[in-house]
């Protein structure tokens, strides 16, 4: 049965206890509200690790005035059992309380990655991830820790914290999980109306039309958002946040695709902000 843990001794104490059992330790962190996208790096890490740990905790330093905070979705006892039926050992869900008391004042932050895509629009919000996700890598101490492709930005973020600050632990980026019509999995599909549902899907369609640009040798930036954004905005109920394309490496602007880009866009759907993205190249 997997055991759930609600502060950082205990939770400390049954790592250590896997590794004295000489095992590897995998960390999958989440807010919860888990689907098939979480599951799958559940599972990669429990395929890859003797020790399986899942944070669930909605970080509140993450989110910014008018965003989501009280209303995102919420079930522990369901993200257990879905996490332990993946493989998972241990889930850390502990309190806002335990993770920032009283007092707390210290935050980790990157520079120039956080500066463009979701980063302009959410000030703040990757100071909130890296600082969190800084903290459940000091309390469970992983070997490697999973992350989904569907936040890109955050993926390359938290490389680049690992790589800068000596961390020993090896960032696992997996590809991102669709429903059948291409939608990406995401915590936040569960606030759209049936029909926002069916309307979503144009942020798969608007990526698809890149890679078929790309594929037909248009390198101009310019060009390919033009046409994203106009399957975009040919549904009814969108907002176009933005549509970027960038240095996948370094996340820099770019206007022509000669090496690796990442293509990424958010949208709100009704009242609903998704995102999603592409590797070109």
């Amino acid at each position: 049965m997997t055991y759930v843990a609600r502060d950082i001794v205990e939770t400390r104490r049954a790592v250590a206890e896997a590794r004295t059992a000489g095992k590897t330790v995998g960390l999958v962190p989440t807010m919860g509200a888990l689907h098939e996208g979480h599951l799958s790096l559940v599972r990669a890490s429990a395929a890859d690790c003797g020790y399986t740990v899942v944070s669930v905790f909605v970080n509140p330093t993450q989110f910014g005035p008018g965003e989501d905070l009280e209303r995102y979705p919420r079930g522990l006892e369901n993200d257990a059992k879905l996490a332990g039926d993946a493989g998972a050992e241990l889930i850390f869900a502990p309190t806002t309380d335990t993770m920032y008391p009283a007092g707390y004042a210290t935050y980790v932050e990157v520079e120039r990655l956080t500066d463009g895509l979701c980063g302009a629009r959410r000030p703040g919000h990757f100071r909130g991830v890296t600082t969190v996700v800084t903290k459940l890598f000091n309390i469970c101490k992983p070997d490697a820790a999973y992350f989904g492709q569907k936040d890109a930005q955050q993926a390359v973020i938290i490389k680049r914290m690992v790589r800068d600050l000596d961390l020993d632990i090896e960032i696992r980026v997996l590809p991102t999980v669709r429903e059948p019509d291409g939608l990406a999995m995401s915590s936040r599909n569960e606030y759209l109306s049936a029909e926002e549902r069916l309307q979503a899907t144009c942020l798969y369609r608007a990526l698809q039309r890149a890679e078929e640009l790309y594929a037909e040798r248009v390198r101009s930036v310019g060009r390919i958002i033009a046409e994203m954004t106009a399957i975009v905005e040919a549904e009814r109920d969108t907002r176009i946040d933005y549509i970027s394309a960038v240095d996948a490496e370094e996340l820099s602007p770019i206007e022509e695709i000669t090496a690796p880009a990442l293509v990424a866009l958010a949208v709100f759907v009704g009242e609903t902000r998704l995102i999603d993205n592409v590797v070109l190249g």
